[in-house]
C-alpha cells in the first residue's frame, strides 16, 4: 500500500564500539520535502517493535536514519520496518531483518606490544583479541599483520 516509489531505499546498518548502531537511507524517489519516516525495530515481526529514538536528519527535516545504543548482538535476527507518511496519505513501507553479527565492524585488537631484539633480528609481538558481544570463542579471529621497513 501506499503511493508508488515512496518507500526507502539502500537501507543499512552498522554496528560499531561493540553495542554502538546507525542504521540510515535514502528517502523515496518520489518523496516530497513533507514527507516523514519512522523506523521500527523488534525482536519478531508485530511483537515488541520499539521506534527510534534519535533519528539523524537531512536538511529537510526528514529522518534519514537513526542511532541506537546498548545493542546486543546475541544470536538476534531482529525486524526492522521503516515507514511513514506525507500530507496525511500512507506511503509505501520497508520491511527487513538482518543478521546482527554480520554487520558489526570490529575494534582493533587490543593492547599490542611489540618487543625486538637487535642481536637476533628478531620481533615478537602480543595482542589481546578485539571487544565484541557475540563472539566467545576467540580462536574464531583471523589477523593479518602488515610490516613495514621504515
Amino acid at each position: 500500500a501506499g503511493m508508488n516509489e515512496t518507500a526507502i531505499s539502500n537501507f543499512t546498518c552498522v554496528i560499531f564500539n561493540v553495542s554502538f548502531m546507525n542504521c540510515t537511507w535514502h528517502v523515496g524517489r518520489t518523496a516530497t520535502e513533507d514527507t516523514q519516516y519512522f523506523l521500527y525495530w523488534g525482536p519478531l515481526k508485530n511483537e515488541n517493535v520499539t521506534e527510534c529514538q534519535n533519528y539523524i536528519k537531512d536538511t529537510c527535516g526528514r529522518h534519514i536514519g537513526c542511532r541506537f545504543q546498548n545493542v546486543t548482538i546475541k544470536n538476534k535476527i531482529p525486524y526492522f520496518l521503516v515507514n511513514g507518511s506525507r500530507s496525511g496519505q500512507s506511503i509505501q513501507s520497508y520491511e527487513n531483518y538482518i543478521m546482527l553479527y554480520e554487520i558489526e565492524k570490529l575494534t582493533s585488537p587490543l593492547n599490542v606490544t611489540v618487543n625486538c631484539t637487535e642481536a637476533s633480528h628478531r620481533c615478537t609481538i602480543w595482542w589481546q583479541p578485539p571487544r565484541t558481544s557475540h563472539v566467545e570463542n576467540m580462536n574464531c579471529f583471523k589477523y593479518e599483520i602488515v610490516i613495514e621497513n621504515k
